[in-house]
C-alpha cells in the first residue's frame, strides 16, 4: 500500500493486485459523491488554499521528525511495522513524497505561491531549520530548568517566616543554644564537632537529624550551625523547639562574631572578587556554549546563587570561625548521612589539613566530581603547569579539617593571592564557585579518604547510580541543581532525603512540605 502525499490532499490510493477469493482483482479505488452532496460540501478554492497553508507546516514538521527518528523507530518491531504500513521501511520513498508535497505547497495551480509569505525551500533546508529549532528549544528548556532549580520554593520561605513568628511569640524559641549546662561541650575536643554553614532551615534539620540517627554515639555529637543575620532568629527557633535527642546544637549568626578589622576587610574583598568572577562569566554566556549535550554544559552552574553566597565561601575561614576547635567535620546542607561517621574524627590525615574524597566508586578513570580541566582555563599561563588537566578535583561537602594544622600554614593567604591573580587577569582563570581557588590553595595539603564516605552528584538532572553504591555510601550528597527539597529531581534519590523530614511538625504541615 502506498500513499501519494500532495499539497491538495491524498490524490490517489493505489493497492497492489491481490488475489481475491474468487480470483477477482482490485485495480483501484475512486471516490465519487452525488452532485447534491458535493454542493453542500463544496469549499471555495481560496478557502482550501488557506487551509492547506495552515496545515502543511504541521505536516512537514511532524513527518520530518519521523524521518530523523526513523532509525530509532525501526529498532523495534512495532516501529518498523509502522514504516511498512506507510510505504515500506525505505525512508527514501517518504523523502521523495515529502519533497513532492513541498514543491506543490510552494507553487499553486496557476504558478503562483500559496501566499506572499511562502518561499520555496528545499527539504534539506527544512531539516536544517528544524534541527536549529530543536537545539534552541533544548537550550531554553535547560536554562529554565536551572533557573527553577536555583529559586527558593514557597514552602521554604513559608517555613522561615513561620519560625520567625515563633521566635517572636514563644519564649522557648528565643532560648540561647545550647543550654547553659551544655556550653562546655562547644570547645571540648573529646566530642565530635560537626559544622554546617547554611541559611536553609529545612536542609539543616535533615542533615543534623540524619547524622544523629546514623550515629552509634549520638551523645558525643556537637553541631555548630553558622547562618546569616536574616535567618538567625528562624534557625534558632527551629532547633530551640525541635531538640535533636542527646546531641548539642549551637546556632550562631555572622553578626555575632567579633572579628578583627583585618579579617572583616579580607572577607569583604573575597566576596567582592567572587561576585566579579560570577558577573564576568554570567555576561559571557553564549547560547552555543550551552546547547544540550555540549561539553561546556556545566557553565550553566553560573546560574547558581551559591557562586556568590557568603556562607558558601566562608569555609576558607573555618579556623577563624572556630578558634577554640582543633578538628571538625564539615558537611554541606544538601546531604543525608546514612551510616555512622564518628570514625572520621579518628582518621589519620598523614600530616595534611583536609581529608576529602578524590577517587570514585565508578573506577580508576572516573572522577566523583570533575576534572581540573572543567574548573580551570589551562590556556592562561598563570595556571600552574604542574596541574594535570585530567586530574580529579577533590570534593567539598564531607570533609575532615585539622584546624590546628591549618593555622600553621598559609592556606588562607594563598587563597587570597589566587583571588587577586584572578582579578588582575580579567577573571579568566576558573569558573565561578568556592572549589576552584580552594583546589589551588590546598594543593599538597589534601589527604584522600575512602570513596565510600561521600557519594556526590545526586542533584544532577539524570543521576544514574547503582542502588548498592548508594546504600553503601556513608553520606549521599545532592550536589547539583536538583536539590532534594525541590520537585525536579529523581524521585528515587529524593526519597533518601524526604524520609528524614519531620512530617508531624505543625510548621512543616502548614507550609505544605511533603515527606
Amino acid at each position: 500500500m502506498k500513499f501519494y502525499i500532495s499539497a491538495t490532499g491524498i490524490k490517489r490510493l493505489a493497492v497492489p493486485s491481490v488475489a481475491a477469493g474468487g480470483g477477482g482483482v482490485w485495480r483501484g479505488m475512486k471516490w465519487k459523491s452525488s452532485p447534491q452532496a458535493a454542493g453542500k460540501r463544496r469549499l471555495s478554492h481560496r478557502t482550501i488554499r488557506l487551509l492547506v497553508g495552515l496545515l502543511l507546516p504541521f505536516l512537514f514538521v511532524r513527518t520530518a521528525f519521523l524521518v530523523l527518528e526513523s532509525a530509532t523507530l525501526c529498532s523495534s518491531p512495532i516501529g518498523c511495522l509502522t514504516w511498512r504500513f506507510f510505504g515500506g521501511s525505505d525512508a527514501a520513498l517518504l523523502r521523495e513524497e515529502l519533497t513532492r508535497a513541498l514543491v506543490e505547497a510552494t507553487v499553486s495551480d496557476d504558478g503562483g505561491g500559496i501566499g506572499t509569505n511562502f518561499e520555496p525551500v528545499s527539504f534539506k533546508d527544512l531539516i536544517a531549520k528544524m534541527e536549529r529549532a530543536v537545539k534552541t528549544a533544548q537550550w531554553h528548556e535547560s536554562t529554565y530548568w536551572h533557573l527553577a532549580a536555583h529559586g527558593v520554593p514557597k514552602s521554604l520561605h513559608c517555613l522561615s517566616l513561620e519560625m520567625a513568628e515563633e521566635y517572636a511569640v514563644n519564649a522557648a524559641a528565643r532560648s540561647r543554644l545550647p543550654l547553659p549546662q551544655y556550653v562546655y561541650r562547644l570547645t571540648d575536643p573529646s566530642f565530635h564537632h560537626v559544622v554546617l554553614l547554611t541559611d536553609n532551615i529545612l536542609a539543616a534539620s535533615v542533615a543534623i537529624s540524619s547524622t544523629f540517627k546514623a550515629s552509634s554515639n549520638p551523645e558525643k555529637l556537637v553541631f555548630h550551625v553558622v547562618t546569616d543575620k536574616k535567618t538567625y532568629t528562624s534557625m534558632n527557633a527551629w532547633f530551640a523547639v525541635n531538640s535533636i535527642g542527646s546531641a548539642v546544637v549551637e546556632v550562631k549568626g555572622l553578626h555575632q562574631y567579633d572579628w578583627s578589622h583585618e579579617i572583616n576587610v579580607a572577607v569583604k574583598e573575597m566576596l567582592e572578587i567572587h561576585h566579579q568572577i560570577w558577573n564576568h562569566n554570567y555576561r559571557s554566556l553564549k547560547k552555543e556554549d550551552l546547547e544540550y549535550g555540549n561539553e561546556n554544559y556545566q557553565k550553566l552552574d553560573v546560574l547558581s546563587p551559591s557562586s556568590i553566597s557568603l556562607l558558601n565561601h566562608l569555609r576558607i575561614y573555618l579556623p577563624e570561625l572556630f578558634p577554640d576547635l582543633n578538628k571538625v567535620v564539615f558537611l554541606d546542607d544538601d546531604i543525608v548521612v546514612q551510616h555512622d561517621i564518628s570514625s572520621l574524627w579518628d582518621l589519620d590525615l598523614n600530616q595534611k589539613v583536609v581529608g576529602a574524597v578524590v577517587d570514585s566508586w565508578c573506577g580508576p578513570d572516573c572522577c566523583p566530581g570533575r576534572n581540573y580541566k572543567d574548573y580551570f582555563n589551562f590556556t592562561n599561563p598563570i595556571i600552574p603547569s604542574n596541574l594535570e588537566k585530567d586530574r580529579c578535583g577533590w570534593l567539598y561537602g564531607v570533609n575532615i579539617f585539622d584546624l590546628q594544622r591549618w593555622r600553621k600554614t598559609n592556606i588562607t593567604a594563598v587563597y587570597h593571592q589566587w583571588l587577586k591573580l584572578s582579578l588582575n587577569s580579567g577573571f579568566e582563570l576558573w569558573h565561578p564557585g568556592a572549589l576552584p581557588p580552594a583546589l589551588l590553595a590546598f594543593e599538597s595539603h589534601m589527604h584522600a579518604i575512602d570513596p565510600s564516605w561521600h557519594l556526590a552528584g545526586l542533584g544532577y538532572r539524570y543521576a544514574r547510580v547503582d542502588k548498592y553504591v548508594v546504600e553503601a555510601a556513608a553520606v549521599v550528597h545532592f550536589s547539583g541543581p536538583a536539590k532534594p527539597w525541590l520537585e525536579i529531581g529523581s524521585s528515587e534519590v529524593r526519597d533518601l532525603w524526604t524520609r528524614h523530614v519531620n512530617s508531624s511538625n505543625e510548621h512543616i504541615r502548614k507550609c505544605g512540605i511533603k515527606s
